[in-house]
């Protein structure tokens, strides 16, 4: 998880969100360093075997001799049956997921290239993004067409291209400035496209201060931006954007009552008093499948969720009547007491077999959760009652703390058949924390959304390699489970 500034109506709000990664991995081929593959850091013997497979180097799993992957130095090994070309021609491509550049500039050698840029207000940031918007026609026209423009801290353009890949945009503006002996130093850009390694590494070539898209960058892009000097822009839409590297640059009018409010510092140690509770008993039936073990981040969905709440809360419990199925999470397991009764029945269980006064419990398949809001919550959690928060959609009872105290409402209310998480509440103390304080940490409410469907999973890995997380489509909706 990283901090990330988001601007919205004037002021900037710090969150935790995470950033699509790069991982550039060296491919050799018999004994020959062929390529360097840019990718997301997964199934990389796959990515290997396929790109062999379409270069048409292999036909069979029967033409490796070896296929080795090493992840800690970014290096495949592979040794095939044929041999390569003795001669192998690159061929640059117009397509946005590849493409081939002969050097990539270190981000050290590029401090230098960008001049004593000044403040940039917001507003020039949202007025060239809308100017970019008005020129590309073809986009609107037909789609497929990304486009890229740059302009002066006013906002108004000076070069605008458009091109099918978006690295293209970026060099057919470079060859423009350079035969129209335009200087970019200090400039901003504007772009439709994500914002990865090459493409910081030839905007800070060119001088480049500010860099603005309507979607995401990778983290190398942040991690080559911060080190270069360039104020990094992402998911610029409507009134907000996220700024992901020097946000200092962006002057706030002192009118408009903008502060920037520094990162909290997230403790380190475990929140004494309380015990994280994941709900893994529903039936998923709308997604055919077991939601909580599906494909995610590298693991299990439900192993995502485990490893955020182990740092914030000094013990961890899996309500589930499946616990064989869990084998793999190092916790207890624990099953309904009163079996068949939804997720209150879940958050009855985890409070009775819990070693704290209160427990915060969460669904197994959110996705969103934020560790800053959820220790917010917890400095608030009342051992005798609940504390929920509120959203837009109303309260939020999958993400909320129970006390021990209200144990006995949740057992009457089961005993009365009453399956509702919310039935219990005018049985006892409930405080509701309302929607500003909660939009303090999460103005999206990315927190609350969880799956349902097949459709909504695969929305959520497509967003993930669009962009990750929380700050992948604004808009879009995910499931959501009240009970």
């Amino acid at each position: 998880m990283k901090t990330i500034y988001t601007y919205t109506n004037g002021r900037f709000e710090p969150k935790q969100g995470t950033i699509v990664r790069e991982f550039p991995l060296v491919l050799h081929v018999n004994g020959r360093e062929i390529a360097t593959l840019i990718a997301s850091p997964h199934d990389l013997r796959f990515l290997v075997a396929g790109f062999l497979r379409l270069q048409g180097f292999v036909d069979s799993v029967d033409d490796f001799h070896m296929l080795s992957v090493c992840e800690d130095f970014g290096i495949a090994n592979v040794r095939i049956k044929g041999e390569l070309p003795e001669r192998l021609k690159p061929v640059l491509t117009s397509g946005c997921g590849t493409g081939i550049t002969f050097t990539m500039p270190v981000a050290a050698k590029l401090c230098g290239n960008i001049g004593a840029a000044s403040p940039v207000d917001p507003a020039a940031v949202f007025a060239l993004m809308d100017a970019l918007a008005r020129e590309a026609d073809n986009y609107r026209s037909h789609g497929g067409i990304h486009s890229a423009a740059v302009g002066e801290p006013d906002g108004t353009i000076l070069l605008y291209a458009e091109d099918l890949g978006r690295h293209n945009t970026l060099d057919r503006i470079a060859g423009e400035a350079l035969l129209k002996r335009v200087d970019l130093n200090g400039k901003m850009l504007v772009t439709s496209g994500r914002i990865s390694t090459e493409m910081a590494a030839k905007a800070a070539q060119l001088g480049i201060a500010l860099i603005a898209s309507r979607t995401s960058p990778t983290d190398m892009a942040v991690k080559m931006c911060a080190d270069a000097g360039i104020t990094l822009v992402g998911y610029l839409r409507g009134n907000k954007f996220n700024v992901y590297a020097h946000q200092e640059r962006l002057a706030v009018p002192a009118t408009a009552g903008a502060t920037l409010r520094p990162a909290r510092t997230v403790p380190s140690s475990p929140i004494a008093g309380v015990t994280g509770v994941i709900l893994a008993g529903g039936a998923s039936s709308r997604m055919g499948s077991n939601k909580a073990l599906l494909p995610y981040k590298g693991g299990r969905f439900i192993e995502s969720i485990y490893r955020q709440l182990k740092e914030i809360f000094p013990e961890v419990i899996v309500v589930t009547n499946a616990p064989e199925q869990y084998a793999f999470l190092p916790c207890k397991k624990v099953p309904d007491i009163f079996p068949g009764m939804g997720a209150l029945a879940g958050i009855h269980a985890g409070l009775t077999h819990s070693g704290t006064p209160a427990i915060f419990a969460v669904a197994c398949d959110m996705p969103y959760l934020n560790s800053d809001l959820i220790r917010h919550l917890a400095a608030r959690a009342d051992e005798g009652g609940v504390l929920i928060p509120e959203s837009p959609l109303g309260l939020e009872p999958l993400h909320a703390f129970y006390g021990r105290g209200c144990l006995a409402a949740i057992e009457v209310t089961l005993l009365h058949g009453e399956r509702r998480i919310v039935s219990f509440f005018d049985r006892t103390n409930v405080k509701k924390i309302r929607q500003d304080e909660i939009a303090r940490f999460d103005p999206a409410f990315d927190s609350f959304r969880n799956i349902n469907t097949p459709a909504d999973y695969f929305s959520l890995r497509d967003g993930e390699k669009r962009g990750g997380g929380p700050l992948s489509e604004p808009g879009q909706e995910l499931g959501r489970a009240i009970n």
